[in-house]
């Protein structure tokens, strides 16, 4: 207790403003209360160990809410949303149990936190679980999510939007119902996201569709995304995959057992590196395709394609899966290995799709 009291100093006791751990009444007024109090003082608040009940939080210009990690727990009580902010000045939590139940969200809210031009965030050794919908729902955050457990969406995992330089590092997302981590924009432009050292399994497809939904990272109309370092498995469809993402890294990871293609880089981008990732068991490798669509410019480099099928998660077009290695249009492909991959190793263009490959 004394080492905790000094950690905290400085900070709010949440239970000297009403707000008890544990209580079995809705504690939505209290809680609000404190945030606001806290934004009026610009002062951080600390949750002590316990169970709290709330829902429907508009959160205040800056927020500071940290807790015991694992033993501090802000649980929706259901009818409408948890957490919501809108123009917020800096939002940080830190240390928090999120646990959405799998109840109901209202038609506005798109996430169990959903956080909208945020300009500075931060979410660090959280756990996020049970969403209704998506986990984190961020739309035009600036900063950090970082060291968080999100597992049991019912749609993805992190669904960003319009981001204005985020980075996501070294997170578990797990058993979502539709995706893992979501890295959007509505029309292509500069997204910057950093995606690095997370750990990405057991994505589903619920909602069906023919690669929208069940990939363990995605990002689409994202340009500059760098999505390095990670470790991806058993998803739906595919491991990483990026649409319309132009300036796009995707380095060193590790991508298993994914139900349709394992790195897909495709449609309107125009320059992407796809070097350093290990694919093991996918229905096809490394796609980097849709020159009919745009897409162009690649370096294809030092991966490790193998142990693919015929076998994927609907009808292919012919030729069909079991391909290593799809490419087209000005693109380098060299220095790969690919291994029992049961139609081709290499599906190099054709027709004008052979374009300088």
């Amino acid at each position: 207790p004394g080492i905790e009291m000094a950690a905290m100093r400085g900070s709010i006791d949440a239970t000297e403003i009403g707000v008890q751990p544990g209580a079995v009444d809705d504690q939505s007024k209290a809680f609000a209360k404190m945030l606001a109090e806290a934004s009026d003082r610009d002062q951080p608040v600390f949750l002590p160990p316990g169970t709290y009940l709330v829902s429907n939080l508009k959160l205040p210009a800056r927020v500071r809410l940290s807790g015991v990690p694992g033993a501090t727990r802000i649980v929706y009580g259901g009818n409408g949303h948890l957490m919501m902010a809108e123009q917020a000045e800096h939002i940080e939590l830190t240390g928090l149990v999120f646990d959405g139940s799998n109840r109901w969200l209202a038609d506005y809210a798109q996430g169990l936190l959903d956080l909208r031009r945020v300009a500075h965030l931060t979410i660090d050794n959280c756990q996020v679980t049970g969403s209704g919908k998506n986990g984190l729902a961020l739309e035009h955050a600036v900063g950090r999510i970082g060291r968080c457990d999100i597992s049991g969406a019912a749609d993805a995992g992190i669904y960003s939007v319009e981001a204005g330089g985020l980075e996501i590092s070294g997170n578990t997302v797990s058993d979502c119902a539709n995706g893992g981590i979501l890295v959007h924009r509505w029309q292509a432009a500069e997204d910057g996201t950093i995606v690095s050292g997370n750990r990405v399994r057991r994505i589903g497809a619920r909602s069906g569709g023919t690669g929208q939904n069940g990939n363990g990272i995605n990002a689409f109309r994202a340009g500059n995304v760098i999505i390095s370092g990670n470790v991806v498995s058993d998803c739906a469809f595919t491991a990483i995959r990026a649409n319309s993402a132009s300036n796009l890294q995707i380095t060193g990871n590790t991508c298993s057992r994914s139900g349709e293609t394992g790195i897909y880089s495709e449609f309107s981008f125009e320059g992407a590196i796809l070097s350093n990732n290990l694919v093991d068991g996918a229905a096809n490798g490394i796609s980097i395709v849709n020159f009919n669509e745009g897409g162009r410019m690649a370096v294809c480099s030092n991966n490790i394609v193998r142990n693919l099928t015929t076998v994927g998660p609907y009808t292919a077009d012919p030729p069909g899966f079991g391909v290593g290695i799809s490419a087209e249009a000005d693109t380098t492909v060299s220095g790969n290995v690919v291994e029992n991959a049961p139609l081709y190793g290499m599906q190099l263009g054709w027709g004008p799709y052979l374009r300088n490959v």
